[in-house]
Order: structure tokens, then C-alpha cells, then sequence
């Protein structure tokens, strides 16, 4: 699938906003912490992956009832769903100057019944982009960071109309992140959380 770039301008997938506040004390302090373990931008890269895919429980698998979404409140608080830790991923990657991108997949809802958009992060590397999943590994999901060919939690299904969208977006898609700020709890946003773009 060739990825798209909503945005022409590469500098917008380095900029801070709202959800991806990578100017926040956490933000750069975590980047900070992470980037000491690193020895260039590809190893950082994996180790801020690494970080949120396995330090941050995605809240459906830990239990936990709380939503996040800004990337600040995910790594203060330690939990989110896919599209909130692709946003705290994003903002770990634009910390240190590497482009970052959300993009999105259409996915069955785990229950088997209507669709639901699930959140991704591609990360810009020699030219091109990778799409990466950070949503938590568990019995039946393996994802892993990849510039070789993508390891991501989920492969769309097409006759389940499943989508995998190629648009790369430099800020939160408005109704994913409308969705996330309105809600009080996870149940809430498991029912009101889009379906498609």
C-alpha cells in the first residue's frame, strides 16, 4: 500500500499540538530518559515503540476504566487506548525530531458486531514511511517495530470491510479526537468512538 501524505509540508509531523504536546515537561523528560538508551534516531525510535507498546497497558486489555488523550496524560497516567498511545508515540518521535504521522485502520469491534477505527503512528525513515501499531501486545497479537515490512497488532480483513486507510494525518482525525475528550469513561467511548473516515 503506498502511504499518502495528507499534509505536504514534513514539518507538520513535527509540530506540537493538543494531543501531541511533546512540549511538555513529561513529554521531554520521558524522551529525555529514553533517548539516554539510545545510540541514533533509529534505535530511539524502537526504544520509544518499545516504551509505549509495553509500559503503557492499553486500557481495554488492563481493565481500566479511565480515558486519555493527550500524550502527556497518557504517560502521566500510564493507560490509553491505540489512538491515545499513538498519540503519546508521535509525541516521543517529534521530541527528537523524527517526522511521525497517525493514520488509521478500520477493524471488526471485538464483540463481531460494526466496525471501529483503530489508531496507528508511521514513523519517517529514510524517505519513507512505516507504519507501526503500539496498541500492546497479548495472546493473539504480535506487533513489533518494523522498517522492514510491517508487524502490526491487525491485518485488515477486505471481506470483512475492513480498511486499511493510506492517508497519513499530521493532527488527530477531529471525530477520533471529539470522541476521546468527550468521554467519561471507556465503555462510553467504546460506543461512541467512529466507525470509519
Amino acid at each position: 500500500m503506498r502511504l499518502i501524505q495528507k499534509n505536504p509540508d514534513l514539518s507538520a509531523y513535527l509540530a506540537a499540538d493538543e494531543a501531541i504536546d511533546h512540549h511538555h515537561p513529561l513529554v521531554r523528560k520521558a524522551a529525555e530518559r529514553l533517548a539516554a538508551q539510545a545510540s541514533d534516531s533509529y534505535s530511539y525510535a524502537q526504544v520509544a515503540y518499545e516504551f509505549v507498546r509495553d509500559a503503557i497497558p492499553h486500557s481495554a486489555d488492563s481493565g481500566d476504566l479511565r480515558v486519555t488523550w493527550r500524550a502527556s496524560d497518557v504517560l502521566e497516567q500510564g493507560t490509553g487506548i491505540c489512538h491515545a498511545k499513538s498519540h503519546a508515540l508521535a509525541a516521543l518521535l517529534r521530541a527528537e525530531d523524527i517526522p511521525a504521522a497517525l493514520c488509521y485502520q478500520r477493524l471488526r469491534r471485538d464483540a463481531g458486531s460494526g466496525h471501529v477505527l483503530h489508531g496507528l503512528v508511521a514513523v519517517r525513515f529514510h524517505g519513507a514511511w512505516h507504519r507501526q501499531d503500539c496498541r500492546g501486545n497479548k495472546p493473539g497479537v504480535d506487533a513489533q517495530f518494523s522498517l522492514d515490512g510491517e508487524r502490526l497488532a491487525f491485518v485488515a480483513d477486505a471481506e470483512s470491510n475492513e480498511v486499511d486507510y493510506p492517508v497519513l494525518f499530521d493532527v488527530p482525525d477531529p471525530a477520533v479526537l471529539r470522541a476521546l475528550r468527550d468521554a467519561p469513561d471507556r465503555p462510553y467511548l467504546w460506543e461512541h468512538l467512529p466507525d470509519a473516515l
